[in-house]
C-alpha cells in the first residue's frame, strides 16, 4: 500500500472498516463474472483474453468481480499504479489512502475475512460510457465476526445493495466510486 511515512499507522478497526466498505463496492461483479466465459488454460490464449480485457471495458469488468471473488493475483492486469478510491468509509474517513493494486488487494482480503462466503449479483450493468463502467449490485454473506462495534452473532446472514462505477485509463482502472447502503449494513450488523 502507498503510505506517506507521516501517516499514524491503520488500526485494526479502521483496517476492518475499510474491508466493509470495499465489500460494498463489489457487489456488482460476481453474477458478470459468472456469465463470462473463463480464460482458456492455454497461455496464448489467456494472453490474448488480457489484451482484449484492456481495451474492452466490459471484459474487465468481469475481471474486476473475479478479483472480488477472491481472485487477487488478476488485479495487476487491470488496476493502474495510480488507482484511487472514492468512497465515505465506515470508519469516517474518504478512502484516499487506499492507492494501487496493493490497496485494492489489502481491501478486498479484509473484507473477504469479514465476509468469507460474500456473493455479489448484479442487478444492472454494467454500463459503460466512454472510459466509465458502472454497476448496481446486491451483496449477500454471512458474518464471520471481528467487526468493531457489531452485536451480531458470527453465522448472522447480511444482504445490502451498491453502485460501483470504475473510469479507465490507458487500459486499466485508475478511480473507483463507491456508493453502498452502509445504514443497512451497519443495522444488520447490529452496530448502530
Amino acid at each position: 500500500m502507498n503510505v506517506e511515512s507521516t501517516r499514524a499507522p491503520r488500526s485494526p478497526a479502521r483496517l476492518v472498516a475499510l474491508a466493509l466498505t470495499a465489500t460494498l463496492a463489489v457487489a456488482s461483479t460476481a453474477t458478470f463474472a459468472q456469465a463470462t466465459p473463463a480464460a482458456a488454460a492455454h497461455p496464448s490464449a489467456a494472453d490474448s483474453d488480457r489484451h482484449a480485457a484492456a481495451h474492452n471495458p466490459r471484459a474487465m469488468f468481469a475481471t474486476w468481480v473475479t478479483v472480488w471473488n477472491g481472485d487477487t493475483a488478476k488485479a495487476s492486469g487491470i488496476i493502474s499504479p495510480d488507482f484511487r478510491v472514492h468512497a465515505a468509509l465506515l470508519d469516517g474517513t474518504d478512502g484516499s489512502s487506499i492507492r494501487g493494486v496493493e490497496g485494492l488487494v489489502g481491501l478486498v482480503d479484509q473484507i473477504r475475512s469479514v465476509f468469507t462466503d460474500l456473493r455479489f449479483d448484479l442487478e444492472v450493468g454494467p454500463l459503460v460510457d466512454g472510459r466509465y463502467v458502472s454497476a448496481r449490485w446486491v451483496a449477500t454473506g454471512t458474518y464471520a465476526g471481528g467487526f468493531p462495534g457489531a452485536k451480531a452473532a458470527p453465522g448472522t446472514v447480511i444482504t445490502y445493495t451498491g453502485t460501483d462505477t470504475l473510469r479507465m485509463e490507458h487500459g486499466k482502472f485508475a478511480e473507483y466510486w463507491l456508493n453502498a447502503d452502509t445504514l443497512s449494513l451497519l443495522q444488520q450488523l447490529q452496530a448502530i
